[in-house]
């Protein structure tokens, strides 16, 4: 029930994300063309980029909670996965795109429309950070919502450097600032989306989540009565949000297996957060000496 509610948040947080955020692409794109500042349209233009991540993460939430068929066993869960990693590579070309802009506008600045740039910014600041609150809470467990918040909380960190820009032109007259402040725009999107491919990354290879400490559960195991060897212990994200863990476990005893089995499931679920673990118990010591290494 908790899960569920969880879920229709996260759907209610991406329906207002993705309707204020159009809304305000066309109003800042709009005044951006119009003003001739190169800030307000580069930063439109990520604003795109961020309501299609939105749409993509979106959808990776919608076939997370799709049922598993002969085919996908596991269900669609790990499209949250390939969502948060396409997000990461589309804001790299987008970051591309504002940084060759900005380099051509800054060899060549112009007057852009100070308190068109300023309003507008503005509003970003409010937009985006709404937007980002909404994502709040479910960034914390989850890379994929936290991706949305990222980019949104930076978003709102960029419209108020374009504000403070904005005031700077007014009374300085310094219109090389727009492009410069581009170029900033780029580097933060850079630094906030290279945590999130990381990341990312990791969890489409299949490596220990940056939340399980693979040592700590490896020493639980040992620790456990008539476990005498750990082998074959494997933990991977099947989702941005659910763990998997199979291991084979030696016993020196299988008495009362099926209890056993209960038992460490039940800890192992309690104190670490793993979702789906799978044991497999043998009887005694297995040996890895080879005693023949030809061919």
């Amino acid at each position: 029930m908790a899960h569920t509610h969880q879920i229709k948040q996260q759907t209610n947080a991406f329906k207002i994300g993705v309707l204020l955020n159009s809304i305000f692409i066309v109003l800042e794109a709009g005044y951006g063309l119009s003003s001739n500042s190169l800030a307000l349209v580069a930063d439109a233009g990520h604003n795109l980029s961020d309501v299609l991540g939105l749409l993509i993460s979106w959808l990776a939430v919608w076939l997370g909670q799709k049922s598993a068929n002969s085919k996908y066993t596991y269900g669609y869960k790990s499209s949250s996965i390939l969502a948060a990693l396409f997000n990461a590579v589309f804001l790299l070309v987008a970051i591309g795109g504002i940084s060759v802009e900005a380099i051509q506008r800054l060899s060549n600045p112009g007057p852009v429309g100070e308190w068109d740039v300023i309003i507008v910014a503005a509003i970003g600041i409010f937009v985006n950070g709404f937007t980002a609150l909404l994502f709040m809470k479910g960034q914390k467990h989850d890379i994929n919502i936290k991706g949305a918040f990222l980019h949104m909380a930076a978003d709102a960190g960029v419209s108020l450097g374009v504000v403070l820009a904005g005031f700077i032109i007014l009374s300085t007259g310094w219109y090389w600032l727009d492009p410069v402040v581009s170029l900033v725009i780029a580097i933060i999107i850079l630094i906030g989306t290279w945590g999130l491919l990381r990341d990312a990354m990791n969890y489409s290879l299949e490596a220990v989540p940056s939340n399980i400490d693979e040592p700590a559960i490896r020493d639980f195991l040992l620790a456990q009565p008539t476990i005498n060897q750990v082998h074959d212990l494997h933990i991977w994200g099947m989702s941005t949000t659910e763990t998997a863990m199979t291991v084979h476990l030696c016993r020196s005893t299988l008495a009362d297996n099926n209890r056993f089995l209960e038992n460490l499931n039940k800890a192992l679920s309690e104190q670490f957060p793993l979702t789906h673990i799978t044991v497999q118990v043998e009887l005694g010591k297995v040996n890895y000496e080879t005693t023949d290494s030809s061919i």
